[in-house]
């Protein structure tokens, strides 16, 4: 857990991402050692990395804030849509197959990643992003990441890239957004496991209380961390390292869909 809080809070903070996903994957494998009921392991993974992400998230947001790279203005429209697509998603989670949906995520994932290599640097909005275009990726964005138990800024910040934001403020943007998803999501499964009943232990619903005590303060620390090396580093070389680690997870979720 405390290598696993490393390794997420730093990302968090320098990708403007929740964590997630290297939080659920590794929760997963913890909570399978340790003989958790099989048909709750991933709800309990995913509960839980959405607790954690929300105190990270906030650390990863206020430092982006300080270098002047979030726009809030995203929060009050785009960050809507989200919203309702996390709640959604959540409603749903406990009976939708998810192999179809790796697979998509993953061939999206490959997408955004070339799209982030060929998508020139701006420093101001030049798009129209429009309503239905916020709608519909919007939810998508929330749908998705309230499946996998992240916060979506590996979808979001090129989305934002792509409506004109410069790749700073995408990531930090994005790390707002990540926070809405992130306690929309928390709540969700909290109250999910709590209307089955789970007898999960140390846990209320699906958010497991020791993990929760273990890796957040470190995953803050880290977050803080990783938010000011972004700023310190090149704009062209930090979207290209974004790009690269899209491609990685990409590839990740593409062993998982062929191993399921």
């Amino acid at each position: 857990m405390i290598g696993t809080a490393l390794l997420a809070g730093f990302l968090a903070g320098f990708f403007g991402i929740g964590g997630g996903i290297i939080t659920v994957p590794m929760l997963y494998y913890i909570f399978q050692t340790l003989n958790i009921d099989s048909n709750f392991i991933m709800h309990l993974a995913i509960g839980t990395s959405f607790s954690i992400i929300v105190p990270t998230a906030i650390m990863s947001v206020f430092t982006h804030y300080k270098h002047r790279s979030v726009d809030f203005s995203v929060l009050k429209s785009y960050g809507l849509f989200v919203v309702i697509g996390v709640f959604l998603g959540t409603l749903i989670s406990a009976n939708l197959h998810t192999k179809s949906l790796v697979l998509f995520f993953s061939i999206a994932l490959y997408f955004l990643a070339f799209n982030i290599f060929f998508i020139k640097e701006q420093t101001e909005i030049k798009k129209n992003f429009t309503l239905i275009t916020k709608i519909i990726l919007g939810f998508i964005s929330g749908f998705v990441s309230s499946l996998m138990g992240i916060g979506g800024a590996i979808i979001n910040v090129p989305i934002l890239k792509y409506a004109g934001f410069s790749i700073n403020k995408a990531i930090g943007s994005a790390a707002a957004i990540g926070f809405l998803i992130a306690l929309c999501g928390a709540i969700g499964f909290f109250i999910s496991g709590s209307y089955l009943k789970v007898n999960l232990p140390l846990s209320v619903g699906f958010i497991n209380v020791p993990a929760f005590l273990i890796i957040v303060p470190i995953t803050t620390f880290m977050a803080k961390i990783g938010a000011n090396t972004m700023h310190k580093i090149d704009k062209s070389k930090v979207s290209k390292l974004f790009g690269i680690f899209l491609l990685i997870v990409a590839t990740k979720f593409l062993y998982n869909y062929l191993n399921f």
